[in-house]
C-alpha cells in the first residue's frame, strides 16, 4: 500500500496578495482525492481549472482562497486521476468492429461460432460476412480449424474472420476462390495453412491481406459512426487519449476534420502505416501536431503473434519443431523506412513478439540511433527478450511499449509455444522497466479489452479477471502500483513526446481528469476489477458522466 503524501504547491505563476479578489475560474474541484501523478507522485484535495487546463493544484483552503468559480463541485471524497492514456490499441479498428464484425472473443468452440456467424448474417446480411476474436487456444482441441464446416454452412457468401491477435484469419472456400488461393499460393513473410494437401482457409500474416484487399471498402459515414462509437466506449472507461498504431493517411485526415467540428474529441497519437501515401504526405512537412492530433509516428511489423505462431523466434517452438515463425519483410525494407524515418525526426514504433524479431530490430535501430539519444523510438509488445538483449534498450534508449493483459491472456499455453527456460524471458516487465527507468502501458484493443482497469489490475497482480493463476504469473515481474498508474498516464504521454502537456495533474497541463469511486493505490486486489469510472473530462469539458 502506498501512504498518502503531504502535497503543499506553489500555486499558479500569478502572485495575489492577501487583499486581491480571487480570479474566476471555469471550474473547482474540492473534496477530492487527487493523485497528481507528478514527479513526487504526490497527491492534493482541490483544484481550477480555466480555459482547459489545470490553473492551480493543492489543498482545499489553497484553492478557496485564491479562486472562485460559478461552477464549484465538492466530490465528498470521490478519487481523481490523471486522464487514462492508452499507449498502444486499434481505436479505429475497435469502432469498425463495432460495426462490421461478429464478436468471437472469448468463444470456447467452433460449433458455437458457426451459430454466432448465422445470427450475424440473418442480422445484418451484406455481401461479406466478417468475424473477429476466435482463439483456438480457447477451443477443447486447442488447433487451427479447417473451413470445411464454414464452407458448407456459408457457400456463397465469403467469410472472412480475424483470429483474436489480428495476425491470422479464417476464411471459407469462397472467400479463398475470390482470391485464388490454393495450395500452391506462397506468400512473402506469410503461410497458407495446409491440410493433407488443400488450403484448410487458415492465412498467417501477410496471407490474410489476399483476401482483406478483396473486401468493400466501408463508406465514409460508416467510418465517422465507427470513430464515435469507439469514443463513446473509450471516455466511459476513462480514457481521454489514445495512441491509435497503424493508420491510413483517408483516416488520420478523418479524425482530423472530426476534430476540427468538434465532433471527435478524443485526443489521438495517430501511428501511421508506411504506406507510400502516407509518408509522401506527412514526413516532408515533419511531425504534424494539434490540439487534438499528433502524427509523429511510422508504426511497422517485424513479425507475426504466438498464439498463432507467427512471432519470429531464435530457435524453434517448443510445440512445432522445425518452425520458429516468420519475419514480415526483407531487412532491406526494415532499413528503408528506419532511414527515412531517422531523416525526417519521425518515431518509429515496430511491432516485435519473438526474441528473434526484437534482436532484429534493436540491433537494426542501433545502427541509425548509434548511443543513447531521444528519439524514444519504440519497440510494441516486446514480449519475449533473450536476457543479452534486454541492455540493448538502454544502450540506444528504445522505448518498451507494453500491454499487461497479453500477459494474462497468454500464459496458460505461452509456456507450450516456448518451453520452461525460454518462458521466463516473455513479459518481464520490471526487466524492461529497469533499461530506461519508465515504460509506457497499453491493451491493444479490440485484442484485449479497452478497459485501463484490467491494463492496471493485470500489470500489478498478473492474474486473468478470475483471478488466476492464484499466486499471480510470474510475479517477479509484476510493477508496483504507483508503476501501473505512471504506465497508462504520464509514461504513457511521455512515450509520444507529450508529457509536458498532460498525463499528470499539475498546473499548465490539460485539464484530462478520471472520476473513481475507488482508490487503486490502497485498495485490495479484486476491487480494481469492480471499480467504476464515474466522471471523465477531457480538456475542461465532461464527456462522460454517470448521474448519481
Amino acid at each position: 500500500m502506498n501512504r498518502i503524501q503531504v502535497f503543499i504547491p506553489i500555486l499558479a505563476s500569478i502572485v495575489l496578495s492577501c487583499n486581491s479578489p480571487k480570479m474566476k475560474v471555469d471550474l473547482i474541484v474540492t473534496n477530492a482525492l487527487i493523485y497528481t501523478v507528478n514527479d513526487s507522485f504526490a497527491v492534493a484535495e482541490s483544484f481550477a481549472v480555466k480555459d482547459g487546463k489545470f490553473l492551480a493544484v493543492g489543498t482545499n483552503d489553497e484553492i478557496s482562497a485564491k479562486y472562485t468559480s460559478d461552477n464549484i463541485e465538492d466530490y465528498k471524497g470521490k478519487v481523481v486521476y490523471p486522464g487514462f492514456i492508452d499507449a498502444h490499441c486499434h481505436f479505429f479498428g475497435y469502432g469498425m468492429n463495432l460495426m462490421q464484425y461478429a464478436d468471437l472473443a472469448g468463444i470456447t468452440d467452433q460449433e458455437s461460432i458457426y451459430l454466432k456467424l448465422q445470427e450475424q448474417q440473418q442480422k445484418a446480411g451484406g455481401e461479406w460476412l466478417l468475424g473477429r476474436g476466435w482463439d483456438q487456444n480457447l477451443w477443447p482441441e486447442k488447433e487451427f480449424p479447417d473451413n470445411q464446416r464454414l464452407s458448407e454452412l456459408f457457400p456463397s457468401v465469403p467469410v472472412y474472420l480475424i483470429r483474436i491477435d489480428g495476425h491470422a484469419a479464417w476464411c471459407n472456400a469462397k472467400a479463398l476462390e475470390l482470391a485464388g488461393i490454393t495450395e500452391n499460393t506462397k506468400v512473402d513473410g506469410g503461410e497458407v495453412l495446409l491440410k493433407n494437401g488443400r488450403p484448410t482457409g487458415v492465412l498467417i500474416d501477410n496471407a490474410k491481406e489476399l483476401v482483406f484487399n478483396l473486401i468493400p471498402a466501408p463508406s465514409g459515414e460508416l467510418k465517422t459512426k465507427a470513430l464515435m462509437a469507439a469514443q463513446n466506449n473509450c471516455f466511459a472507461v476513462g480514457l481521454s487519449s489514445v495512441t491509435d498504431c497503424g493508420l491510413p493517411m483517408e483516416i488520420i485526415l478523418l479524425m482530423d476534420s472530426l476534430q476540427k467540428q468538434n465532433e471527435l474529441k478524443m485526443c489521438i497519437n495517430a501511428m501511421m502505416d508506411p504506406s507510400d501515401e502516407n509518408l509522401e504526405h506527412f514526413l516532408k512537412t515533419g511531425p504534424f501536431k494539434t490540439d487534438h492530433l499528433q502524427v509523429n509516428t511510422i508504426k511497422l511489423y517485424a513479425d507475426g503473434a504466438l498464439g498463432s505462431r507467427g512471432a519470429y523466434l531464435l530457435e524453434d517452438y517448443s510445440d512445432s519443431p522445425g518452425n520458429r515463425g516468420l519475419l514480415m519483410n526483407e531487412a532491406s525494407y526494415f532499413e528503408t523506412i528506419c532511414q527515412k524515418a531517422f531523416d525526417a525526426n519521425f518515431q518509429v514504433a515496430t511491432h516485435c513478439i519473438g526474441d528473434g524479431a526484437n534482436r532484429f530490430i534493436l540491433n537494426l535501430y542501433g545502427k541509425l540511433l548509434k548511443g543513447q539519444n531521444d528519439r524514444r523510438w519504440r519497440i510494441e509488445h516486446a514480449q519475449i527478450v533473450a536476457p543479452d538483449d534486454l541492455q540493448l534498450f538502454a544502450k540506444y534508449s528504445v522505448i518498451p511499449s507494453i500491454q499487461a493483459t497479453h500477459a494474462t491472456s497468454d500464459m496458460f499455453w505461452a509456456d507450450q509455444r516456448l518451453g520452461a527456460d525460454r518462458i521466463k524471458s516473455a513479459y518481464t516487465y520490471q526487466q524492461l522497466l529497469a533499461q530506461n527507468g519508465w515504460l509506457p502501458n497499453g491493451t491493444d484493443f479490440p485484442i484485449e479489452a479497452i478497459s485501463p482497469l484490467k491494463t492496471f489490475f493485470a500489470s500489478v497482480c498478473r492474474k486473468n479477471t478470475d483471478g488466476l493463476p492464484v499466486l499471480g504469473f510470474q510475479m517477479e515481474n509484476a510493477l508496483t502500483r504507483e508503476q501501473a498508474l505512471r504506465s497508462i498516464t504520464i509514461w504513457a504521454a511521455k512515450s509520444s513526446f507529450e508529457e509536458q502537456k498532460k498525463g499528470s495533474i499539475e498546473p499548465g497541463k490539460s485539464a484530462d481528469f478520471v472520476v473513481l469511486d475507488t482508490d487503486l493505490m490502497n485498495c485490495c486486489d479484486d476491487a480494481v476489477l469492480r471499480a467504476n469510472v464515474l466522471k471523465t473530462v477531457v480538456k475542461g469539458e465532461l464527456v462522460y458522466n454517470v448521474v448519481e
